[in-house]
């Protein structure tokens, strides 16, 4: 079924009412479909290390039905029914992949990022009632195993730890060295501690229960970075149905190989990537544990692809930056397509990425609050780079004023707001209160259209231009500032692979421009020189940049996103640090925390009394308080 134009997504539309389309109501008759279509063909495979003659593991569709039934009989065994909530905190693994999908099937999955604190993960777990958490056993290299065992301590509600050891994935003397190099875990919780594969082994190869009759919340995924308290996403099995019908329908088929390096613990990779596996029958692969990050996946990403036949490619903009500065050494003639998603892909980028490659990118667009897909560049229609595409069939898009709800005219910014199968209408977030402000209402006055907080337009052919985020807005004396402009105009630069532009506090203005830059392996160039070239190509005078910095490499999250928070913590350092010093205040910028009500705030530390700092700080609109 082809996808190129609006009119062709209209067309798909007015074939059958969504609710009417004859699809799988649960994630287990999904996956029991494709078992009964392609049981023999290979479903996802995984290795541990990175070399393209590694050791690697692949189930076929067969064997992973069989395995996720295992695991789902598991975790009912463990008292874990529909409306419970098994948590796993892993990188990407075979073991990963069935706590997903076992989780959907026997109740509500909660994947969690391993990069946050133990108490970040300890609130996720206490937040979603978690009965299970499966993890790793202790492992070297990796502080995985510690943290959950210091968040179960601060969730009395996990009652079972199921652990994953790698170590079956090692062969030769790797495999003997490890038992001697394990670090110690010591265990401070009350939870039983089980071995996760043993405990499926034990379980029967179908369901011992029976599934889901219908729609129900089907998994929780934490919203946020790496700081403060994420929130809590809670998603329908229409939502993950939804998106791997559209990967089925519009991309994939049962022949196909998706690369996909991304982590579990994100919509991107779980909800889409594997989504459209499940739905399809396409092969999914996960190399290393860590996906793009681990030791040695960029050097020997072109031989990856030439080893499993890739046809598609999951990406982000961060890989696809590094991916460049690696010749393409390897047969990669398999591939048909790349998509990028997860942060928005410059158009200097993607012209040095399809030049170096010759892979065609489509930017696709989606955000967890949807369950994910919304847009895409449609594969076999005209591609407008710099845009997000054309919605997909059954999502509607509407861009509306800011103050008055009213939708704005094409080519008229505003806010991007959407509705589509993935949307629970006032039921997003699993904190009530939460829903409260993210929606608008539609024309029964009831939640209907999803607030994304990203400001864009709409072209005459349709296509959705992102042009900032809301809550980005540099704010310089009345003056909105979309801090886009700034960072295209960097992307342009040769140097420069990536930037991240933010409002600096600022005692006259309230803010102005800042920037931070990641350069290009090698590059040699100056902030003074990258600051006037940007400001050359900046139209706009309030816009020009104040201050910009290099960075060895900008702060991300763990699916490639520039992390701004950090930005603008080491702007309030630095701009707060400077104006003491201006002032002869013995005080300094111990740290900057995220507070709730109040948001980035300045802990002061030093010598100098309140009455001191509260002179010198006075003008700027960013709070402080006295650190300790």
């Amino acid at each position: 079924m082809g996808f190129a134009t609006a009119a062709d997504a209209a067309a798909i539309e007015r074939e059958s009412a969504w609710a009417d389309r004859e699809l799988p109501k649960t994630t287990w008759a999904m996956l029991s479909a494709t078992a009964a279509k392609w049981g023999g063909r290979p479903a996802c495979s995984y290795q541990l290390f990175s070399g393209p003659a590694d050791r690697k593991e692949t189930l076929t569709w067969s064997e992973l039905h069989e395995k996720v039934a295992q695991t789902a009989n598991l975790f009912r065994s463990l008292g874990v029914g529909e409306g419970d909530a098994v948590a796993y905190l892993l990188p990407n693994c075979t073991e990963a992949v069935l706590a997903y999908v076992g989780g959907q099937v026997a109740g509500i999955v909660n994947p969690i990022n391993p990069l946050l604190e133990a108490e970040q993960i300890a609130g996720i777990l206490r937040d979603t009632g978690a009965k299970v958490l499966v993890t790793l056993r202790s492992f070297p290299h990796t502080d995985v195993a510690q943290k959950a065992a210091a968040a179960v301590a601060l969730a009395p509600n996990v009652k079972t730890v199921l652990e994953v050891d790698l170590l079956r994935y090692m062969t030769g003397i790797k495999r003997l060295v490890v038992p001697l190099i394990r670090p110690k875990n010591p265990v401070a919780h009350g939870a039983k501690v089980l071995d996760f594969n043993a405990g499926i082994a034990g379980q029967p190869r179908d369901l011992t229960f029976a599934d889901s009759k219908g729609d129900r919340v089907a998994c929780y995924f934490h919203t946020g970075g790496t700081t403060g308290m994420p929130k809590l996403a809670q998603h329908r099995y229409q939502g993950v149905i939804y998106n791997g019908w559209l990967g089925a329908t519009l991309l994939f088929r049962e022949t196909d190989v998706i690369m996909c390096p991304l982590p579990m613990f994100h919509v991107f990779a779980a909800i889409v990537a594997m989504g459209a596996s499940l739905a399809s029958g396409a092969e999914i692969v996960f190399p290393t544990p860590q996906g793009y990050r681990g030791d040695g996946v960029f050097d020997n990403f072109w031989k990856l692809i030439e080893r499993y036949r890739a046809t598609f490619l999951i990406t982000v903009p961060t890989a696809m930056s590094a991916l460049m500065q690696r010749k393409v050494d390897a047969d990669i003639s398999s591939m048909k397509m790349g998509f990028s998603g997860s942060a928005p892909l410059p158009l200097e980028l993607y012209r040095r990425f399809e030049a170096a490659t010759g892979i065609i990118m489509c930017e696709g667009y989606g955000l967890t609050e949807a369950t994910c897909l919304v847009s895409i560049n449609p594969p076999e229609g005209v591609k407008k780079v710099g845009s997000i595409g054309l919605p997909f069939p059954y999502t509607q898009v509407r861009i509306l004023d800011l103050e008055a709800g009213a939708e704005c005219p094409v080519d008229t910014v505003g806010e991007i707001c959407i509705s589509n199968p993935g949307v629970w209408a006032g039921h997003t977030y699993t904190e009530a209160a939460k829903n409260a402000a993210l929606f608008r209402p539609g024309p029964d006055g009831e939640p209907f259209w999803l607030r994304t907080g990203d400001l864009g337009r709409i072209d005459p052919d349709g296509y959705i231009w992102i042009t900032g985020r809301a809550k980005d807005i540099i704010i310089r004396g009345g003056h909105n500032i979309d801090p886009a402009v700034i960072e295209e105009a960097l992307a342009a630069h040769p140097a420069v692979a990536f930037a991240g532009a933010i409002g600096q506090p600022d005692a006259h203005s309230g803010e102005v421009p800042c920037a931070y830059v990641e350069l290009v392996k090698g590059a040699d160039v100056t902030a003074d020189e990258l600051r006037d070239f940007a400001n050359q190509r900046i139209s706009e005078r309030a816009a020009h940049i104040k201050h910009l910095d290099i960075l060895p490499e900008l702060p991300k999250t763990a699916v490639g996103k520039t992390f701004k928070p950090d930005l603008r913590r080491l702007a309030i350092t630095r701009v707060y640090d400077a104006a003491l010093a201006a002032a002869g205040v013995d005080a300094r910028v111990a740290e900057v925390v995220e507070d709730k009500k109040r948001g980035l705030v300045a802990r002061i530390t030093g010598a100098a009394d309140d009455a001191a700092v509260a002179r010198a700080l006075g003008e700027f609109t960013r709070p402080w308080e006295r650190a300790g």
